[in-house]
């Protein structure tokens, strides 16, 4: 072999090296809810997040711990303004900059965090809000621009407003024939101009597991994305699931309006594991499964091929959520609250999800229901309501995991997690004498007794981003690199 063999050889080695082992799907895209009265730490989160190969997260709102984890990791971040903020942002163009600054701009400084989009507002035409935020949500996305022009971060942030799929409707029922509502359809075409001419994003959630929960009659099957429901033909396109139907309602909506290639992101879409029926574990494995399938294979809609981003909702549960949609509003999380795995599914690559690392719990013990107890003692019923009242029992009703529980273990269940939503404080576990800590598992079947995290015991972890076996195998990976270009020197005489 000549020198100049020798040295085309070392080249491709240091390239190879650069580019390290096949990974799996890239660009997936995830929520992170923070609504949980004992919240993962947001290192071992980030870590969760950077293990699944998720490098785009979705923030509801500005979390300070959530926004500093995220610091120096490179995962993109969109970062949410919750809609009671709206008003005050459309007020005062000031507000809008004093809030930038805070949440925006102090963080992409401060700690490297790579905050890319500023979601304004939540869904908030919602036919269910009864217009109350229809006169803020414009103004406040216009002075939330108008301020990050001022910071001069403009180019590196974009705007958008997450929408809900009821914005627009089809008076045919083909996606073909979508047009925006038209109590709103004015304000989305100015809304919809001035993103495109700022170089935002229209963002849309879309909820198939929301379309069989609200109509009975709905065909389940096509709520996934297998292939076996009888197809809803539009012209020459045969639809066989309601995600691709409902987004290309919307790609209609907007090429009626002059806005066909407007950039268009899916802001949620997933399925819950519990409080319904249809909300399961292996409802959701099916459904999430096939959505990762097709983003892994980089696959869109008839009328849009080309794949967008999608944000699954979501990565935890979160016990503290409103349940005004449904019991199942706390159970989106492909994790369970404490980063564990709810169930299976495929990443690409050979990948599949990995649990999160490091968490610390309360002590290995659950509040039951008194064996000196009866389930007619009068006072039970008071009681159970008041630990439900404080503590999470979306779990208990119907078609839910425990919702076949005896009497005796339906008030345990919810003892239970009254005392551990309470940090399992002495006084949490009594309940008028009808209540007794025990250190024996009283879980059952689908039914799971939790114990909760002990966020008192999670120190200061350091950057999530710098501990991470990416960063670790990347300086790895230099380190062999150089050495390589070191021989390489020395071989073929360079410099």
């Amino acid at each position: 072999m000549g020198k100049n063999s020798r040295c085309l050889l070392w080249f491709f080695m240091v390239v190879l090296l650069f580019q390290g082992p096949e990974k799996g799907v890239q660009g997936m895209a995830i929520n992170w809810g923070t609504r949980s009265t004992h919240p993962l730490p947001p290192n071992i989160v980030v870590k969760l997040l950077k293990d699944n190969g998720f490098n785009k997260v979705k923030l509801f709102e500005a979390e300070p711990g959530a926004l500093k984890a995220l610091g120096r990791t490179g995962i993109q971040v969109m970062v949410g303004i919750p809609n009671d903020l709206l008003a005050p942002l459309a007020s005062s163009v000031t507000n809008a900059v004093n809030w930038v600054q805070q949440n925006v701009s102090n963080y992409i400084s401060k700690y490297g965090t790579n905050i890319s989009y500023v979601a304004v507002g939540n869904e908030p035409f919602l036919k269910t809000y009864k217009n109350e935020f229809v006169s803020t949500t414009f103004p406040a996305l216009q002075n939330i621009q108008a301020a990050l022009i001022k910071a001069g971060i403009a180019k590196q942030v974009k705007v958008t407003i997450p929408l809900n799929a009821d914005v627009y409707e089809s008076d045919s029922g083909l996606p073909s024939g979508g047009n925006f509502r038209s109590d709103i359809l004015d304000l989305m075409i100015n809304i919809i101009k001035f993103l495109r001419d700022n170089n935002g994003v229209l963002t849309v959630n879309i909820y198939p597991f929301l379309s069989l929960y609200a109509d009975p009659s709905f065909p389940k099957e096509y709520a996934y994305f297998d292939n076996k429901a009888n197809p809803l033909q539009d012209g020459p396109i045969a639809y066989t699931n309601v995600y691709d139907a409902n987004f290309d309602t919307l790609l209609s909506a907007l090429e009626k309006n002059g806005f066909g290639s407007m950039p268009v992101i899916i802001g949620e879409v997933g399925w819950p594991t519990d409080g319904e029926p249809n909300a399961n574990a292996e409802n959701a494995q099916r459904f999430n499964g096939g959505l990762l399938s097709r983003i892994i294979q980089g696959q869109g809609t008839p009328k849009r091929p080309t794949p967008t981003d999608v944000y699954i909702f979501s990565l935890i549960d979160e016990d503290n959520k409103s349940v005004a949609p449904g019991n199942f509003e706390r159970h989106w999380g492909i994790f369970n609250y404490d980063g564990t795995l709810k169930y299976q599914l495929n990443l690409g690559g050979g990948k599949s999800l990995v649990p999160a690392k490091g968490v610390r719990y309360l002590a290995r013990q659950w509040c039951i229901m008194s064996p000196q107890a009866s389930t007619s003692d009068p006072k039970m019923a008071d009681s159970i309501s008041y630990a439900c009242q404080f503590a999470d029992c979306t779990s208990l009703g119907y078609g839910s995991s425990c919702g076949n529980l005896d009497a005796q273990r339906n008030a345990s269940y919810a003892f239970n997690m009254y005392f551990q939503t309470m940090n399992q404080s002495k006084d949490s576990c009594n309940f008028a004498g009808l209540a007794a800590i025990s250190t024996t598992d009283p879980s059952q079947g689908s039914c799971h007794f939790e114990i909760m995290i002990d966020v008192g015991k999670h120190g200061k972890a350091s950057s999530a981003g710098r501990s991470s076996p990416e960063a670790m195998r990347m300086r790895n990976l230099v380190a062999a690199a150089l050495t390589v270009t070191a021989a390489l020197v020395l071989l073929c005489g360079v410099f």
